[in-house]
């Protein structure tokens, strides 16, 4: 189990590995160096390989590293037929994405780095499938959003590029915070801070009181990252990333972290009426609006990008229906959209690297340049848009197994599914067809078959979802029987294959085809009928965002000039307004102002001396017409303090505050006449009462606070505990001595650490004063007199 444990966190660091090595490889081997990264993630993934008999079995692995154990914080991973699967798509997809850049982003100036960001991203996914604490799964989910931040941006000198990172970031960042509120309210229901255990609290999760709040905050998490209206416009905009990001993040990575999410919280969430309603309701909507608006785009990126808003739409809708065929549904059509859709996205890729344009209606007749490429797009294409014998068709099979029934609601959503495929076939065929069909046409690049680190990756896709299904008994067994069992937490056994099985479901299949070869017949003037329905509209979702972008910042510059104003005495009186509340409202709100003690029949005439120096003292400040002279009189205060500290047997304590009220009188003395300041107090009379007030306040609160301080019981803990060891520990005889250099060093170097610093920031004014004067003098040399 050790070494279970060792090799896992082995392969968790790979990514890390890949990225700080990416760098250097990709200099001195340029865009070959790809070969040897790619070794990172693939190790990863013969890594996870090795659970899949033990996965199959019905067992789960954990494992990690305990962090915190008064908090129940730990390091630790949970791996089942969920995460198992999670974790061979990002790494076995990530293997070819690392190939597939090296080809497409060869010669690329900033090629290094970009490796670097793609496995941060790789490193961050899958910690985020693979995580069992709370707390590991946040950090990650949130290391998600920052890498794909960074992977979005990458072409940072393009102001696209720049916003759609900045609103990716803002809108799944913004979730995570919803998720983090979300899992503690699941600690505080459960008790519990570990996903493994966690799945086995869901009657105590689903009765509590917090159960909605707890759902709609994670909820929002889910729906943020998997790109659920109405927060779907945040996925399309991320097109402005390379290409392999664009592949990476569509097929295994982070718009399936919700998706992971919903289906890893189904048992302890699900089957409740909450549950049920939301998730199909947006899910269905997402559906809709997803392809919808696929058919009006004509950049091949950004139609397979609102395939993917429709896809996962209908993942969730199918997550929210809970029954068995849904779940067995969701599994099957997890696996291959991650096949389909990252195949055509790197054949989107391929055709824009080789043409110079992604624009569909600038390409025609690449099928005699482009032949390999042709023949994997056909074939992703076919399992996207649910044909035999590709694993597509096994997936949209049992969606339409799960959906049917004879109920209004399953009607509606079996009505949408079949739409939502429908366009979804005829967007597939449109992105494997249109470029490729025809007589060759004027491109910016003479187009040519891709090198084989471009073609190699989608080819792999594309075959692995043939294979799938034609050995679909096995498929079902290593992986997809595993996913629902872990969904459900029951064991589900799923048989569909590619032998006939005639029903309604084959029916739907068939009708499916025939309204998305009439939607692709008609492709141009669907595409002409949603433009006119979105001018209707008006605007959506994305320029919300940028109406909210724009109120934020105004509202933020408000809020400044109101609490920043850039006037010192407001700020002043704003922190001593803080210091007499904290002082005085817990005292009179708890009741625990001091009792008044009797003045003591004992004092001693060289006392009564010294508290009459001090009341001398502050009555020279009051009425002192000058700084220099309150500056001085404000000294004997502090000289009256230290006598009486003389006076009490603390010897040293009074040397050190004879020493610092010096350095005080000295130092507010130098400053004081060193500054241009105003001869006179010019505050109007409402402000001095004002001022005083608060003075009084602050000096009443610290005379409450230390009289009810004195009134407790003194514990001579301490005192007992500094005279046994000063002497044995610190070897020192001096007990305050010791305590000021040996037992309270770091607080003493911290207190030296301020006086140096304030020190510099008096000579800086100091400076700053001279410097003006003589500038001025420079330019006006009447200013000397």
């Amino acid at each position: 189990m050790a070494d279970v444990t060792a090799l896992t966190f082995l392969a968790l660091c790979l990514p890390l590995a890949g990225a700080l090595a990416a760098p250097f490889v990709i200099r001195i081997f340029g865009a070959n160096g790809a070969w040897l990264l790619a070794i990172a993630p693939f190790l990863a993934f013969l890594h996870f390989l090795r659970f899949i008999p033990q996965i199959a079995r019905g067992e789960v692995v954990t494992g990690g590293y305990s962090w915190v154990p008064s908090y129940h914080l730990s390091f630790s991973w949970f791996l089942d037929g969920l995460s198992l699967a999670f974790a061979l798509l990002i790494t076995g997809i990530g293997t070819l994405i690392v190939l597939y850049a090296g080809g497409y982003l060869k010669g690329h100036k900033d090629q290094g780095r970009f490796f670097s960001f793609i496995f941060l991203f790789m490193g961050a996914m899958l910690g985020v499938v693979v995580s069992d604490s709370f707390l590991m799964l946040f950090i990650f989910w949130e290391l998600t959003s920052i890498t794909s931040f960074l992977l979005i941006g990458f072409d940072h000198e393009r102001e696209a590029a720049r916003r759609a990172a900045l609103q990716a970031l803002v809108v799944t960042g913004g979730g995570g915070l919803c998720l983090l509120a979300g899992l503690l309210l699941l600690w505080n229901i459960s008790g519990v801070t570990e996903m493994s255990r966690l799945i086995g609290a869901g009657d105590v999760v689903r009765e509590s009181p917090l159960y909605l709040a707890a759902l709609i905050l994670v909820l929002g998490g889910a729906f943020t990252k998997s790109a659920q209206f109405p927060f779907h416009f945040w996925l399309p905009n991320a097109m402005e990333a390379p290409t392999p990001v664009s592949a990476y993040l569509h097929s295994a990575t982070m718009v399936k972290a919700g998706v992971y999410l919903l289906m890893r919280l189904n048992p302890v969430m699900g089957a409740t009426p909450a549950w049920e309603i939301l998730l199909p309701f947006f899910g269905g909507l997402t559906l809709v609006v997803g392809t919808a608006l696929a058919i009006r785009q004509t950049d091949l990126k950004l139609k397979l990008a609102y395939t993917t808003v429709s896809s996962l739409g209908l993942l969730v809708m199918l997550i929210g229906f809970g029954s068995d065929h849904a779940v067995e549904a969701a599994a099957l059509y997890l696996v291959a959209h991650s096949l389909f859709k990252g195949a055509l996205f790197m054949v989107a890729g391929i055709i824009d690297h080789e043409t110079g344009t992604r624009d569909i209606t600038r390409l025609s007749g690449l099928m005699r340049a482009m032949p390999i490429t042709w023949v994997i797009a056909i074939a992703a294409a076919f399992s996207m848009a649910g044909l035999p014998p590709f694993f597509g068709f096994l997936a949209k099979e049992e969606i339409y197994t799960a959906l049917i029934s004879g109920d209004v609601r399953a009607i509606t959503f079996t009505s949408i599914a079949v739409f939502g495929n429908a366009l979804m076939f005829a967007v597939a065929f449109a992105v494997a067809l249109k470029p490729f069909l025809g007589r060759p046409v004027e491109m910016p690049k003479h187009p040519h078959e891709a090198p084989v680190l471009l073609w190699l990756g989608p080819a792999v896709l594309a075959v692995l979802g043939l294979l799938a299904a034609i050995f679909s008994t096995f498929t079902h067994t290593v992986l997809s029987s595993p996913i629902a069992s872990a969904i459900r937490q029951t064991p589900v056994g799923i048989d569909i294959s590619l032998a006939p099985h005639l029903g309604l479901p084959l029916a739907l299949s068939a009708l499916t085809v025939l309204l998305g070869i009439g939607v692709y017949w008609q492709l141009d003037r669907a595409r002409f009928l949603m433009a006119v329905f979105l001018r209707t509209i008006g605007h959506g979702p994305d320029h919300g965002f940028d109406v909210a972008i724009s109120g934020l910042v105004r509202l933020a510059s408000h809020v400044m000039r109101v609490l920043q104003p850039g006037r010192l005495e407001i700020y002043v009186t704003c922190t001593f307004l803080c210091v007499a509340a904290i002082l005085l409202i817990p005292l009179v709100v708890y009741g625990e102002l001091p009792r008044f003690p009797a003045w003591p029949a004992d004092v001693r005439l060289y006392e009564w001396a010294v508290f009459l120096i001090a009341a001398f003292g502050l009555a020279a400040v009051l009425v002192a017409r000058d700084r220099l002279t309150a500056i001085v009189s404000l000294g004997i205060q502090g000289f009256a303090v230290a006598i009486i500290f003389l006076l009490f047997g603390a010897p040293d304590l009074s040397f050190t505050q004879f020493m610092v009220e010096t350095l005080s009188v000295v130092i507010l003395a130098l400053v004081m006449t060193r500054l241009r300041l105003s001869p006179a107090d010019r505050r109007p009379l409402g402000r001095r009462l004002f001022d005083s007030a608060l003075a009084l306040a602050c000096g009443l609160g610290f005379t409450l606070l230390l009289m009810r301080a004195t009134e407790a019981p003194f514990n001579d803990a301490l005192t007992t505990f500094f005279n046994a060891y000063s002497k044995s520990i610190a070897h020192g005889a001096n007990v305050v001595n010791v305590i000021i250099v040996d037992f309270r060093g770091t607080d003493t170097l911290g207190e030296i650490a301020v006086v140096a610093v304030t020190g510099l920031a008096i000579l800086a004014l100091i400076r700053i004063r001279a410097g003006s004067e003589r500038k001025l003098a420079a330019n006006d040399p009447a200013a000397e007199d």
